[in-house]
């Protein structure tokens, strides 16, 4: 039986040493694209799969209350229940998010990626049958139960993908949540075009693709190791954990990592998950949660989602013919995905902090753009190509680096203990915002017209000026060096790998007489 190997940690820390570069296994290439498949994809695919069908939808609500009462449905009550339907996405995101780190303590971080593919299949069938069964009410419970889906695997994936990847390539694997995203919205697009699924008598298939990637994960990831972090600090077991760990990064000597996840552990006060509200308590974390609420609402307030409000107008006031706008609209998704991929490709060489203060930045030029051309449109014939690229510009801007590097610092930004409750805050904060985005664009822009976008400059401006003063750089660091570096503006001490907690292992024999490796903590003083 192989002894456990500790080092001594004033010889060695996790933080003190750089990994050597080492390639990218097919194991942690696969796990990190199949966990996204199944997850954020869903969540981009869902924000955009409505689109195309919603005359076809409103029309299926109107036909079922024929039927119901012999009357013709009021306009104010159609209006009323599609925005039921679309506003209810949100609502279930939300409650998702709140369940999250229940989830977590029970099923670990792979367990409930996999419970959580159960969701968007009975989402799948409700929406995909809801016409057939007469009942809109089915299909509104779908839009819910898909939104549930989307609030767990918003906090889990991200969770998951920055603890099984080396710190060297944290950011480009935590990245693959945003690419497929951006990938999950373009197929969204895609598939609801006329010559595919976007017909009236094909448009619920649209919602049955919801059950494709859901399937594919739960046939896939089950091969695929739990979070190594997870097995060694939470559940104490350091032989799953090293091979965990030898699967993900291809080599069998995964000494430095474990003793980088001891190093993590010893200066953690407590090893148990902590609640939300010790979370809220807690002055040492105090403003990477503020950091995380100010980025995670930046996200959704920094106007992406209404930028698709004038997506359609624009390019019918630039000549183009109803029937190729949809097509033109493709652009939009192209340059999402392309930018996130951009994006992941070069976020390990520029860092996480210069892409957000850039995306941000340049995303408060073109929309102060945008409005201008939008004021010129009517009176200058080639304006709205201009609004158009200012669009494009928008959307290229959110994806280098908004629109993925909030989840990714979620997870950076706080240790093992705290990481469920902070994605649990921050998913409440993220659907929260969402759905205020939804309820408000609508009243803003019939206030401000034109000029509604400048209320998301002002946003874009806040936003990298308070990450250019508080957010230390996290690329290639470990999780505990991130967390020593916020120890000045905390006004705390700043913690010590040799002292607090330890792990020390230990031989017992569990309930079948096996005898197994395990770890209790002990005081190091």
């Amino acid at each position: 039986m192989d002894k456990p190997q500790m080092s001594d940690p004033a010889e060695q820390s996790g933080s003190d040493k750089t990994p050597a570069k080492q390639r990218v296994t097919s194991c942690l290439l696969c796990a990190a694209f199949f966990g996204a498949f199944g997850s954020s994809f869903l969540y981009g695919y869902n924000l955009s799969v409505v689109n195309a069908p919603a005359l076809y939808i409103k029309a299926f609500y109107n036909r079922t209350w024929m039927e119901r009462y012999n009357e013709s449905v009021r306009a104010e009550t159609i209006t009323l229940l599609w925005s039921i339907t679309v506003s209810i996405f949100s609502i279930g995101g939300l409650f998702g998010a709140l369940a999250v780190s229940w989830l977590l303590k029970i099923l670990g971080r792979k367990g409930t990626l996999l419970l959580n593919n159960i969701f968007a299949v009975i989402a799948a069938l409700l929406l995909t049958f809801g016409e057939s069964a007469r009942s809109f009410e089915m299909f509104i419970i779908g839009r819910f139960i898909v939104g549930v889906d989307s609030g767990i695997a918003l906090s889990v994936l991200p969770m998951y993908l920055g603890e099984i990847s080396p710190r060297h390539i944290r950011g480009s694997i935590g990245q693959f949540n945003s690419i497929l995203i951006c990938l999950g919205v373009f197929f969204g697009q895609v598939l609801g075009l006329p010559e595919l699924l976007g017909q009236e008598s094909r448009w619920n298939y649209l919602f049955s693709f919801l059950a494709l990637p859901a399937v594919l994960q739960l046939c896939v990831m089950p091969f695929f190791p739990e979070s190594p972090r997870y097995l060694l600090i939470e559940r104490r077991d350091e032989a799953a954990a090293e091979r965990a760990f030898q699967r993900f990064l291809g080599k069998k000597d995964v000494s430095l990592e474990l003793e980088e996840v001891h190093a993590e552990a010893r200066v953690q006060k407590t090893l148990h998950t902590v609640s939300v509200l010790q979370l809220l308590k807690n002055r040492g974390v105090r403003w990477q949660l503020i950091t995380v609420l100010v980025t995670m609402a930046s996200y959704q307030l920094c106007g992406l989602n209404a930028i698709w409000y004038y997506t359609s107008s624009i390019l019918h006031e630039a000549g183009f013919a109803d029937n190729i706008v949809p097509y033109i609209t493709l652009s939009t998704g192209g340059v999402e995905t392309f930018s996130a991929i951009i994006s992941g490709l070069v976020i390990e060489r520029i860092g996480r902090k210069p892409l957000l203060i850039f995306g941000f930045s340049a995303m408060a030029v073109f929309f102060s753009l945008l409005t201008v051309f939008l004021n010129f449109q009517d009176s200058v014939s080639w304006m709205p190509y201009l609004s158009y690229f200012c669009i494009l510009a928008v959307i290229a801007s959110f994806c280098s680096g908004p629109g993925g590097i909030p989840f990714i610092l979620t997870g950076e930004l706080f240790e093992q203990s705290y990481r469920p409750a902070a994605f649990m805050i921050a998913g409440i904060v993220n659907w929260l915002s969402n759905f205020a985005v939804g309820l408000l664009f609508p009243f803003i822009q019939e206030s401000l017209e034109t000029f509604a976008f400048l209320v998301f400059v002002g946003v874009c401006i806040v936003a990298p000026i308070y990450l250019f003063v508080v957010l230390p750089e996290t690329k290639s660091k470990t999780f505990t060096d991130i967390n020593q570096s916020f120890a000045k503006i905390n006004k705390v001490p700043v913690p010590s790998t040799t002292h607090e907690m330890k792990l020390v292992p230990c031989i017992e024999q569990d309930k079948n007489g096996e005898v197994q490796n395990v770890f209790k903590m002990e005081s190091s003083f």
